[in-house]
């Protein structure tokens, strides 16, 4: 595999020391152009990598599909791993099928409309629904014979694994299945209204702000809902304890009714885990219009507000270190096994100060990047891959499952009260 990486910062960065980690010798990642806007992050990255003639900085216009295409083909590009900030992830797309490259995503762009109409069908509230742009291009992609992977992080990605390694080996029929980011990450000696951004700030911002998107078949598929409109309480395993999760648009909500219907699903949702603090700065930054891309002038020149509060915003990089505590996500299951209720908790935690010291990044990017890294191991392996766009719950879940417990980023499979753990007396699921 000879890859592009768009974007170096704190995830690309993360996942190049993980893919050098696994495959040391070169063996399938043969050579990588590590491309970010800032030439200097490029070279920063590469250097630390310590293998110049594998790993080589470029700068990288991810505005630009051409420019990335012409590229990719200079250096005999045959896979693009996108790394960058949403709003340019459809260009990239383009880049890498124009190269006549495989492509990967962490997630999705899309834009929601200035009066959301709520309610049933995500098309009433978004001009550009999650997904939408890639899965439409499925047969031109399958026509050209080459492959795009869209979201393999952390959530989504490695969550959507562990739905389908769910639907085919722990349930008869799984009819739903919730996300949940959450966990118990504190910055010591923080004030109680500190505001903390455990991702990206633009990321963030639109996550949580943007409608919620849910499915739920029986009211006729994807429902849209207000940002921020309720919380639900859900108890994390290994002590962590309960938390209040709010629904956010996430492409899980997507991706998992269009390839686990057959399974009985009926219900999907994602909800992450908010601090308090976090959820009035976002209603704040909401109500000032300070979420807004359309520039405004002020005395000097014109300035774009999103841009202004995600220069000013603490930045989760200048915070990682202070961090204890782990992060938690993972795939509540529902549905039936040998005609009993079933309910199981898959999901994966990871300590901060492992991240830091293991790798140097927080534990939110570290999760990340193990995600994509193992999904490309499996793409540059040739174990996951089919001409066409797909998401990673339609691929063979249990390689990446293997790879999960073998290279120490392990996973736990918690048996939740229901009729069925009762029958078996409420043994671990295996």
């Amino acid at each position: 595999m000879r890859m592009m990486l768009v974007g170096a910062g704190a995830v690309g960065e993360s996942l190049l020391k993980i893919l050098k980690s696994r495959d040391t010798a070169g063996e399938w990642l043969q050579f990588v152009l590590v491309g970010d806007c800032d030439k200097e992050r490029a070279e920063r990255v590469a250097e630390e990598l310590g293998d110049p003639a594998r790993f080589m900085p470029a700068a990288i216009d991810a505005s630009d599909p051409d420019a990335m295409a012409r590229l990719a083909r200079e250096h005999h590009i045959d896979f693009v791993m996108d790394a960058a900030p949403p709003f340019v992830s459809n260009r990239i797309f383009e880049a890498a099928y124009a190269a006549g490259a495989d492509y990967a995503s962490m997630g999705t762009w899309s834009v929601p409309m200035e009066r959301p109409a709520y309610g049933l069908g995500i098309e009433n509230s978004y001009t550009e629904p999650m997904c939408k742009y890639n899965f439409d291009r499925h047969e031109q992609w399958k026509q050209k014979g080459r492959m795009a992977l869209i979201c393999i992080g952390i959530d989504p990605g490695v969550v959507n694994v562990f739905a389908k390694y769910a639907a085919l080996h722990l349930f008869d029929e799984l009819t739903e299945v919730h996300i949940k980011d959450g966990g118990d990450l504190s910055v010591p000696g923080a004030a109680e209204d500190d505001v903390t951004f455990g991702f990206n700030v633009w990321t963030v911002m639109d996550e949580v702000m943007n409608p919620n998107v849910e499915y739920d078949e029986e009211k006729g598929g994807l429902i849209v809902e207000k940002p921020l409109k309720e919380g639900e309480p859900f108890c994390l395993p290994e002590g962590i304890g309960e938390e209040l999760f709010y629904k956010v648009e996430h492409e899980e909500t997507v991706t998992l009714p269009r390839y686990l219907q057959p399974y009985g699903l009926k219900r999907a949702s994602f909800r992450i885990y908010l601090d308090p603090a976090l959820i009035n700065a976002l209603r704040v930054i909401e109500k000032l219009g300070l979420r807004s891309l359309k520039p405004v002038s002020v005395p000097g020149g014109t300035v774009v507000p999103r841009d202004v509060v995600a220069a000013c915003a603490p930045q989760p990089v200048d915070i990682g270190a202070e961090m204890t505590g782990r992060m938690c996500v993972g795939a509540h299951c529902i549905g039936k096994k040998e005609g009993l209720e079933r309910e199981v908790f898959l999901y994966q935690t990871y300590s901060n100060e492992r991240s830091e010291h293991d790798w140097g990044t927080q534990a939110v990017v570290t999760q990340t990047g193990f995600g994509a890294a193992l999904a490309v191991e499996l793409i540059g392996k040739g174990i996951w891959r089919e001409p066409g766009v797909y998401s990673p719950e339609y691929f063979d879940p249990d390689p990446f499952m293997a790879l999960m417990q073998e290279s120490g980023f392990g996973y736990a499979v918690e048996e939740r009260p229901s009729p069925y753990a009762a029958a078996h007396g409420a043994r671990p699921a295996k």
